[in-house]
This record gives structure tokens, sequence and C-alpha cells, in this order.
């Protein structure tokens, strides 16, 4: 298999085929207990649940309380990732957060969820690439695990897009939500095969973004802080994308599209993954989806999604699994692995196993 790194429109293949040396260990999620859902927000804006149901297939979302934030709940669902894979906090190297919501412009979120956990031997920092942050998170931990500078890396992707989302427009206040999720990455015995590829094209910027309290004087007052969004154009510009990236990453790992097991692409839009799927020939049951409960929540989803097809049982050892995000920046990319075993068998499989008379 071999390594490989995409930036913009240039494409770079190493020659000498790589293994990364490494595996997911454990996997942990965190949801806001409030939830809200279409009927709520018919209450809020003009809008209907078939609108909503019928343009992105979302129904509910999570939505964070008063004193929950990103580093908040990225540590609840850290304390589970770490929990499953049987891994002291003090025995974790780094920790990257990725997140476009953090507690403020600084420290990173990444450093409060070490002091969070007790992991003081932890170096820390955080990853913004939009929705695409889990992935740029995931693939630079595993290039620090396979150049043996460290050993265990948590990756945590938490977002409150709550506090950045005008409740009053019916464009985007129907598609985000909050939530974590988090992966630990481990030095394995055997290298797992593994390719990434990510793109971006800053001349989009302007399609999907929020201001913040640095940009220029006249941007600075916080009704400029919400997200931004050119629908239309967000929506073909990220099915092409999410397409594009997935056929190079499994390119790029000497594989077709056709031995991709599972793909988990970043839960923006029902119809976005749909179209996608449909564009690389992919069934439903070769494609994660939880849009549905959650919204979009930005480098929340992949860890979230990831986390829910492993309880569902839809994880097997050897699987090729290709995980493909867009968002702002405009950014775009695709991580492909190998799926290894983490933790007990799930009870959603255990059932299947039974119904289908394949175990007890």
């Amino acid at each position: 298999m071999h390594l490989s790194c995409y930036t913009g429109a240039q494409t770079k293949l190493l020659e000498t085929p790589l293994t990364i040396p490494a595996r997911i260990a454990g996997l942990g999620k965190y949801l806001p207990e409030r939830v809200v859902t279409n009927f709520d927000l018919e209450k809020m804006v003009e809008t209907s649940d078939a609108w909503i149901r019928d343009r992105t297939g979302v129904r509910e979302r999570h939505v964070a309380a008063d004193d929950e934030t990103a580093s908040t709940m990225a540590v609840l669902a850290a304390r589970q990732a770490l929990a499953q894979a049987e891994v002291d906090p003090m025995e974790l190297d780094l920790i990257i957060g990725a997140t476009t919501s953090p507690d403020g412009m600084f420290p990173a979120i990444a450093s409060l969820v070490q002091h969070g956990l007790g992991a003081r031997r932890a170096a820390a920092f955080d990853i913004n690439a939009a929705c695409v942050g889990f992935l740029t998170a995931f693939a630079t931990a595993s290039q620090f695990i396979l150049s043996g500078t460290y050993q265990r890396v948590l990756v945590v992707g938490s977002e409150v897009l709550s506090r950045i989302v005008d409740w009053s427009d019916r464009g985007t206040c129907v598609l985000f939500g909050d939530g974590a999720g988090a992966v630990v990455l481990e030095a394995a015995k055997r290298g797992e095969p593994f390719s990434f590829v990510f793109h971006s094209d800053g001349g989009g910027a302007d399609k999907l973004f929020a201001h913040g309290p640095c940009s220029q004087p006249g941007e600075a007052d916080p009704g400029c802080y919400f997200i931004q969004m050119d629908g239309p154009h967000i929506f073909k510009f990220a099915v092409q994308a999410m397409e594009q990236a997935t056929r190079e990453a499994v390119q790029a790992a000497g594989l077709t599209v056709d031995d991709i097991d599972l793909l988990i692409p970043h839960q923006a839009n029902l119809r976005i993954i749909d179209a996608t799927a449909k564009r690389l020939g992919l069934p439903p049951e070769r494609c994660m989806t939880n849009v549905d409960r959650y919204g979009n929540t930005s480098s929340a989803s992949i860890p979230l999604a990831l986390r829910e097809a492993w309880e569902q049982g839809r994880l097997h050892e050897g699987d090729r699994v290709v995980f493909v995000a867009f968002g702002g920046g405009l950014v775009w990319g695709a991580l492909l692995l190998e799926w290894a075993p983490v933790g007990p068998v799930p009870a959603a499989a255990r059932e299947a196993a039974r119904v289908t008379g394949g175990g007890s």
C-alpha cells in the first residue's frame, strides 16, 4: 500500500510503499442532552419538518447546554475512547483537537482536554480545517506515530456550532448541531494499509465561512460571527469534491472504489451523501449515515459516525474504510484505512449474528 499526500491541484505519490504502524484502539462520543427537533424549529423560524427533511435529511439535532463547551464535551468523548482502549491518560503522548468553535481564541481546546483528563505528559494543539478537521488531525497523529516520535495519540473533534448559528436563518439553522467524537491511536505490531488526500481552494472562502473577533474592522460585530453559506454552490462543490477525494484515496492505496467496505462521509446533508454514494456506485449498506439525528456537527461528524458504525456491528477486521469530508476554506479530503478490531464485539453485532445463525 502507498502512503500519499495531495495538496491543491498538485499530486505527490511516494515511490516507496509504506504502511502506518498504527491502529485505532478506542472510540468515544458525547452528545448534549438537549434535542431540538424540526417541530421545535417550526416555532422559531418559517420552516416545516417536511421542508427540512426533504432538503437535508435532518429531523433533529443536539444543542449544548449553557455550561458545555467544545472542550468539556471533548473530555467526555475522550474518556470513553480511553476506557475502551484501556489507556490511562498519563500514557498519552499527544492530544490533537479539531474544532471550528473553540472555547476561546486561545488556549487550544486540546490543552483544556489535557488538563481535564489529567494527561500531564501529553503535548497538545488544535487543528482548524473546518469540517475536514478530524481527518487532518487523524492524518497528523498517524504521522507522529509513523515517525516513531509518539506511541499514543488522542484525536478529538468537538463542536458547539449552535453558538455561531443564526437561529432566524432557515437556510443554516436547520443544518447544524453540537457533539464530540474521539479516537485513541496507538503504535501497532503490524501496520495497517493507509492513504490520505487533502485539497484546498482559498478562492472559495466566501462560499462558506464565519467571521471572528479578529476579522477586519466592521466585521467584528457578534452578529457577523454567524455561519454564512451559499447553499447551492456548496451542494455542487461538496458532491464533486467528496467523489474526487474518495477516488484519489483508494487509487493512492492501490485499490478501487469496489474495494471500499464502508464509506463514512462527513454528515453535512443527506442529499449530498446520497449523491456522492450514487456517483461512486456504492449501495446504502456500504455508506454510514446518522445526519438525520445529529445534523452537521462539523469536525465531530466523522468520529461520531465511526463510533456508531462500530456500535452497529458494521466494522469487521480487514474492512477497507474511507472517511471523506469537505468544508469551509474551501477544503476537502479523504482518508483510507484497514480496520482492526476495537474493544469487545458490540451488542448489535452479537444480536445480528444470533438472528442469522452466525453465532450465539
